[in-house]
């Protein structure tokens, strides 16, 4: 399964910006199950320093440095992801063989091993996820019990979520307290996966924020208009013994050959496509396109080819 992916970002600043620093996260990780074919970057005004690095989390960030006036700021992403469906299966499947209960799972990651050592970093609260909400702790108790296996409990959490809450655009931003989401029981992704990790870890388990794309299928005989996706979010929850495992709340599934992953982090904020500081005043407006679509092949492509010549 190869995707093409677009996805263009743009400021639009009230008054003239005279100096920025921006932080762009752009670019789809590389995974067992994922491989990135192309990628580049396109960055409007003229960019004056920029280099690449990569995070603690392992994304792949891009520092620009503008100094040239300007009231727009452009950043556009274009890639191509190819999914690797061989093997996700039959991951998914040792997970859930390898899992351990809920009691065995607090009981692992009270004491050192090297090999949880990296995810124990996502048991902790940051800025736009609590961990210390009574009734959020409640609600996650309902399908975490002592004996109860993690891999079973989560996938049903995920299934409370699903019809817990409504999905909403408009009625929340990404700053939208947790608490609050919870409460009015609606949102989008974004907040769904925010709400779930906040309940994983408030009961003292491992979860990590996972931002990526999730192709939009037109309805039958429609056809797809261009930049009418979005992006998209969902979770993943450590699983001691057995290793990461992606749940998404938000179309009650188990991601597989449908998400795209471009990073993680602990949540939003970590892997934001676009954040900085600029030198100006007053207002600014964002607006955010994305478009992704099935790719063909290049060995479809040369059939086609093939037989178009033929003909």
């Amino acid at each position: 399964m190869i995707y093409d992916i677009y996805h263009k970002t743009e400021f639009k600043y009230q008054s003239s910006v005279t100096f920025s620093h921006n932080l762009a996260r752009l670019k789809p990780k590389e995974t067992p199950f994922q491989k990135l074919l192309e990628y580049s970057m396109e960055i409007s005004p003229t960019v004056y320093e920029s280099y690449d690095f990569v995070d603690m989390f392992g994304n792949s960030n891009t520092h620009i440095l503008i100094r040239e006036p300007h009231q727009t700021l452009t950043v556009i992403g274009k890639s191509k992801v190819e999914i690797l469906t061989d093997g996700i299966e039959e991951y998914i499947e040792n997970i859930q063989k390898n899992s351990i209960s809920y009691e065995s799972a607090l009981k692992r990651l009270s004491t050192f091993n090297l090999s949880d050592l990296y995810a124990k970093q996502y048991l902790f609260e940051s800025e736009l996820i609590p961990n210390n909400s009574f009734k959020i702790k409640e609600y996650a108790l309902e399908s975490f019990h002592k004996k109860r296996d993690l891999f079973e409990a989560t996938t049903e959490l995920m299934n409370r979520i699903f019809n817990d809450f409504k999905f909403l655009s408009g009625f929340s931003n990404i700053t939208t307290p947790v608490e609050e989401i919870f409460e009015a029981k609606k949102g989008v992704c974004q907040d769904f996966a925010q709400f779930a990790i906040s309940a994983l870890r408030t009961i003292g388990l491992p979860a990590k924020y996972m931002s990526g794309y999730i192709e939009t299928v037109p309805l039958s005989g429609e056809k797809k208009l261009f930049g009418v996706d979005a992006s998209h979010a969902w979770f993943s929850i450590y699983i001691p013994n057995a290793g990461w495992i992606d749940f998404d709340p938000t179309n009650n599934i188990i991601p597989k050959e449908q998400h795209i992953l471009l990073g993680s982090g602990r949540d939003y904020h970590d892997i934001s496509p676009l954040k900085g500081v600029v030198f100006s005043s007053g207002n600014s407006n964002l607006s955010v396109m994305v478009d992704v679509r099935k790719a063909q092949s290049e060995t479809k492509m040369m059939m086609q080819m093939q037989q178009s010549q033929s003909q």
